[in-house]
């Protein structure tokens, strides 16, 4: 396979990912699921601090462990918003039931302790956003690997609104900041590509 031949296939494998949300009972091996963490630490970061930290749970314990605390808060922010208890129950239950029902749950977090240190709060703003960005890179290119395995994945924002909760769950480090939950696992269905805004529309040319 040439350079064009190899681009083409590349550029195939990442417009072919989709979100997936639903999963088939079929576990992910152990080995398959190194093979895609370690790929996702060949992601670019800033000064190459390499500020990821994944938490990768497997047992049904860690996962229902997981399900419950964050449940209970999302419930509470649910009434407290006004919402009403009956529909808060059943979006806890589906926000539940996505955690437990998928073979993989990577929680994807940041050490903040790796960045440099300023003794300005903007400079120091920045270095935590560039922290944060390198996470995001991580989680990106882990969800890549995890297609380019024939698995899928979605990402879910949720631990941002439950860091400390999530981090008495599962026994994280006190400088392993929650950033997001990367739900994995053999795609039940594929969901059909959404459209996208044109490129013209989101690039300014200079």
């Amino acid at each position: 396979m040439n350079l064009a031949q190899q681009s083409l296939s590349l550029a195939g494998l990442l417009r072919t990912r989709r979100s997936i949300r639903r999963f088939d009972s079929q576990p992910v091996d152990d080995q398959i699921l190194k093979r895609i963490l370690e790929t996702a630490t060949w992601a670019p970061s800033a000064h190459n601090r390499q500020p990821w930290r994944f938490a990768a749970l497997t047992s049904e314990e860690a996962k229902a462990k997981l399900a419950e605390e964050m449940g209970a808060d999302f419930r509470r922010d649910l009434l407290n918003d006004g919402v009403d208890p009956e529909e808060a129950m059943k979006l806890v239950e589906r926000s539940r039931n996505r955690i437990l029902e998928a073979p993989v749950v990577v929680m994807l977090c940041l050490d903040p302790t790796l960045g440099d240190h300023y003794p300005d709060a903007a400079r120091q703003q920045a270095e935590y956003i560039m922290g944060v960005q390198g996470v995001a890179l991580a989680g990106g290119t882990l969800l890549l690997a995890a297609h380019a395995e024939g698995l899928g994945g979605v990402w879910v924002c949720a631990p941002l609104f439950a860091k400390t909760t999530v981090q008495r769950a599962l026994g994280l480090p006190e400088n392993w900041e929650p950033q997001g939950m990367l739900l994995l696992g053999y795609p039940a269905k594929i969901p059909p590509p959404r459209a996208r805004v044109p490129v013209d529309e989101v690039t300014w040319y200079l």
